[in-house]
């Protein structure tokens, strides 16, 4: 026989109880709250995509000042070298080499080159032998055409119609393509200026252009090398400084 007051393992249990319920219910609310009806397990890429986009938003609105800050330096910059014969003499030696340089625009004739991954098949399933990698563009393969067609000397490249200087650098983080502070995505189109043939043949002597080239045989990824009459590549308005490296000497 128990006493009116019960066992006293079970009026300890009874009083947790509540407790228990309460915290559970605090632990739901506040779940429900930081999903908001999304799927809490998908947080760290959902976080990841909007900082892309957000950067890119900020890219934008930095670009735009950059280029009246370049604009406001260029008018000064006249202005002085109307008055010091030193500045005027350092200003033209830069003036000769900003085409070199790419901050400069230029036309004329060159190729146009197309990269993309391989075509769904429709059915879900990979081309035999195929894995997930094998069938996107990769940033080697980008680089690769863009070192042929430096090495092939091409007075102008672009990729995206982002023109390219010294300092730029081709990155993928999957299949997407970050240049200059901008994501893209495939297909991409690389533009350069200069001898066609001498680009061709530069191209079909690249190593890095040997390994797409299997992958557009076996798997259906795009390398399309075109002639074009007139090439237009603007001007490079990116940053100069450099931050992993300074100059020798």
């Amino acid at each position: 026989m128990r006493s009116r007051g019960g066992d006293p393992q079970r009026r300890a249990w009874n009083a947790l109880v509540p407790v228990v319920a309460m915290a559970a219910g605090l632990l739901f609310a506040t779940s429900g709250q930081t999903a908001r009806g999304t799927d809490l397990r998908a947080g760290d890429v959902t976080q990841l995509s909007q900082l892309i986009e957000q950067l890119g938003q900020a890219n934008d609105v930095q670009a735009a000042q950059l280029a009246q800050l370049q604009a406001r330096v260029q008018s000064l910059t006249e202005a002085e070298a109307g008055r010091n014969g030193d500045v005027a003499a350092a200003t033209a030696a830069g003036d000769a080499q900003e085409a070199s340089a790419g901050f400069t625009p230029v036309s004329g004739p060159g190729v146009e080159i197309t990269l993309d991954d391989a075509p769904e098949t429709g059915t879900g399933t990979l081309p035999p032998g195929a894995t997930l990698d094998a069938l996107v563009i990769h940033q080697s393969d980008v680089q690769g055409v863009v070192n042929a067609l430096w090495a092939a000397g091409a007075d102008g490249v672009a990729v995206m119609g982002q023109r390219l200087v010294a300092t730029s650098a081709v990155r993928c983080v999957g299949n997407v393509l970050l240049l200059e502070g901008r994501t893209y995505s495939p297909p991409f189109v690389i533009t350069a200026v200069g001898d066609a043939d001498t680009m061709r043949e530069r191209l079909g002597q690249s190593y890095e252009v040997s390994l797409l080239q299997q992958a557009v045989d076996r798997f259906g990824l795009t390398y399309r090398v075109q002639d074009r009459s007139e090439v237009d590549l603007p001007a490079y308005d990116g940053a100069l400084d450099l931050q992993y490296a300074s100059a020798a000497g």
